[in-house]
């Protein structure tokens, strides 16, 4: 799994190349990719990229029009910035984002496909990803001594449930 030093350093390349972008095209090779059925993935096509965060490990793309992609990485989960019109054509291609100035492409390299797409029409809905738990890279010391002393961590099991997802 990219973890949160990878996950930021893709919000904040993806704040470069797609943020004010229209999606021009959208191709997904594998069923097994977006996990949400309403609104359709189809439904992305035409809106424009307005924010990019993150939620724990996951990446949220916020576009116009209350609509919102979340992708789940997992473990080898990862974008590739292509030439326009390319589209996915080896094993590992899960999906590819046309805009008009390039091709975003979601790759995974693994043998079981485990990275994840979701797609959301509201923020009421988008909360399901929040997996709870201390933002590390915005709280306070005092922040996370409270919370370490409030919640005892024995094992790394613990700590890995602590941290956000």
């Amino acid at each position: 799994m990219p973890e949160i030093p990878d996950i930021c350093l893709y919000q904040h390349a993806l704040n470069r190349f797609i943020v004010g972008r229209t999606i021009d095209a959208l191709t997904v090779r594998s069923p097994f990719l977006v996990r949400t059925f309403e609104p359709e993935i189809s439904a992305v096509v035409g809106h424009d990229v307005v924010g990019i965060r993150r939620m724990g490990k996951r990446i949220v793309w916020e576009l116009d029009g209350d609509l919102f992609l979340v992708f789940h990485l997992m473990i080898a989960g990862r974008f590739h910035w292509k030439k326009p019109g390319v589209g996915p054509t080896r094993k590992v291609d899960l999906a590819a984002f046309g805009f008009d100035h390039g091709t975003l492409m979601l790759t995974e390299a693994a043998s079981k496909k485990r990275a994840a797409l979701y797609v959301h029409a509201d923020e009421a809905s988008l909360a399901q990803h929040d997996r709870g738990g201390l933002e590390v890279l915005d709280c306070s010391l005092s922040d996370f001594q409270s919370m370490r002393t409030t919640r005892p961590i024995r094992t790394h099991s613990q700590l890995s449930n602590w941290i956000q997802r």
